[in-house]
């Protein structure tokens, strides 16, 4: 009992604890300048209300952290990241960051199927958890 104290205890100083609870692990300042990269295709509105973005090619993302992928009304996804989402999967930052850098290796490993495919063809190299960090800074509170 005491090893696996010792072991949760270092998982929360390190931040990876962080990663389940929403709260994240990246720089949202940092993060709002990399978002320019994804603000042509995507944007992070509540409501009519625009907070980052123009884009309408891909989703909005308000909101992002726990959402079932796949699942915005009104967006046209993919059937790769619909059977993922109805598979189990809600966007966390260690879900995210895999899924911006690759997409379609995220989902044909996700969902075990060589066949899967993105409809979503850029990938974020560097600075995924300052843009997670962002995102999740212009949606609405976590709580846990």
């Amino acid at each position: 009992m005491k090893y696996a104290l010792t072991i949760l205890g270092g998982l929360a100083l390190s931040g990876t604890a962080a990663l389940a609870d929403g709260h994240a692990s990246g720089d949202a300042a940092a993060g709002e300048s990399i978002f320019r990269q994804c603000a042509s295709c995507h944007v992070i509105a509540n409501g009519d209300e625009v907070l980052a973005g123009r884009g309408k090619t891909g989703p909005n993302l308000y909101g992002l952290f726990g959402r079932q992928a796949g699942t915005v009304e009104g967006f046209d996804y993919g059937d790769s990241i619909v059977a993922a989402g109805q598979a189990g999967l809600e966007w966390n930052e260690e879900d995210f960051l895999a899924y911006v850098e690759d997409p379609r290796s995220f989902l044909q490993t996700y969902l075990d199927d060589k066949g899967a495919r993105s409809k979503m063809s850029f990938r974020l190299r560097k600075g995924g958890e300052d843009v997670w960090a962002y995102i999740v800074s212009m949606g609405p509170e976590v709580t846990n």
